[in-house]
């Protein structure tokens, strides 16, 4: 079965998150070549696939199956895949069956290969694939990683089949990602009436001269690979919608995508700074944290490579968009690149992707493997 029919296979299961639908079991029957392992935690389920070609370096491929809610208005079933000239339509074409089915089939090849004695890569391969990542994604990547970790076998290097390209198939790897902190200040007044405002506090007034300070505020200057860490207000609000009762308390909701050179400890601390006099409450919470891998490790230079064989398209490494998986990947030490198809349609209705990107993106992930260990 080729990448793309593998591709409509997985597109047919409803693995809406947390659930996979028996999609997993699916791709373990596919990979017979390659040991199995099954965790599930809190209705979690996750694969590691693994197989051992050689001594050399121990490769990862990373994905997960869960797809969001498709919502209303499709033209076609999203969980029938519909193909449309070089269109295939279906709730999680690009978020990211493709990618998933893409490097499935790079690595049964590699295995079909090393029977025949064609295999040109020396190290490891393994799959790791989870059915927890549009969710909480708590259960999923993580508690996988933390059994590799447990047992020795994590990997040296990772890719990650998010759909990263933008207009183009090959325009983009992801070499890192910012880290988001979200936030809550509570200012603290007294309640009173309108008419005797010497009598309350009005913590409206009292941020009114600092929130400049506050919104839009950059942390730092960015560099190379990030935009400056700014401090985006996404919600104010205080008082009982009556225009004769001054505000107890006023609350300010806020997010900073944080790139490397900034810190949970340098907002709080500016924010301590800044709202100095004020009787406030302060919490931060780091839900993910940057991360970056280094421009010139050997998996960035190979995907490099191989996207810009077989697209023709130089790749701009970025590190653009939310968070994914790959933050996980990076915290347990893993060299770690995002790449897949175009994400024009991620989430949307009438989700779709090429066939000849399943195609290339399959060439791609073959190429890697099997020049993974040559020099560049």
């Amino acid at each position: 079965m080729d990448a793309i029919e593998f591709c409509k296979e997985l597109l047919k299961f409803r693995s809406i998150t947390p659930e996979d639908d028996e999609c997993l079991k699916f791709i373990a029957r596919f990979c017979d070549k390659f040991q199995a392992c099954f965790i599930e935690k809190n209705r979690v389920k996750n694969l590691i696939l693994t197989k051992q070609f050689g001594s050399g370096s121990h490769l990862a491929f990373v994905g997960h199956v869960d797809v969001v809610p498709p919502g209303n208005g499709w033209d076609s079933d999203p969980f029938k895949p519909l193909q449309k000239d070089d269109f295939i339509y279906a709730r999680g074409a690009q978020d990211m069956k493709s990618g998933v089915a893409a490097f499935v089939c790079a690595c049964v090849e590699a295995a079909d290969a090393a029977e025949r004695g064609e295999v040109k890569f020396d190290g490891t391969l393994s799959m790791i694939l989870t059915s927890d990542e549009e969710g909480d994604a708590i259960y999923g990547t993580l508690e996988a990683l933390k059994f590799m970790k447990e047992n020795q076998i994590l990997p040296d290097f990772a890719v990650v089949a998010e759909p990263t390209c933008m207009s183009v198939f090959g325009d983009s790897i992801k070499i890192g990602r910012c880290g988001s902190i979200n936030g809550e200040i509570l200012i603290k007044g007294v309640q009173g009436h309108a008419a005797y405002p010497e009598k309350c506090i009005n913590p409206i007034h009292q941020i009114a001269p600092i929130l400049s300070k506050i919104a839009g505020h950059d942390m730092d200057n960015g560099n190379d690979f990030f935009a400056p860490s700014k401090i985006v207000i996404t919600d104010i609000r205080g008082g009982m919608q009556v225009c004769n009762v001054t505000p107890n308390e006023l609350k300010i909701m806020f997010n900073v995508r944080n790139s490397d050179i900034t810190t949970a400890y340098d907002v709080e601390k500016y924010l301590r700074y800044a709202l100095d006099g004020l009787k406030f409450e302060l919490n931060l919470k780091q839900s993910s944290k940057p991360f970056l891998t280094d421009k010139n490790s050997k998996i960035v230079k190979s995907m490099q490579s191989s996207v810009e064989k077989i697209s023709g398209v130089k790749p701009e490494l970025n590190t653009k968009g939310g968070t994914s998986d790959a933050r996980y990947l990076a915290e347990f030490g893993v060299k770690v690149v995002e790449f897949g198809v175009i994400n024009d349609r991620i989430h949307a209705i009438n989700e779709r992707v090429s066939a000849g990107e399943i195609e290339n993106l399959y060439k791609i992930f073959t190429d890697l493997i099997k020049n993974f260990n040559s020099d560049l």
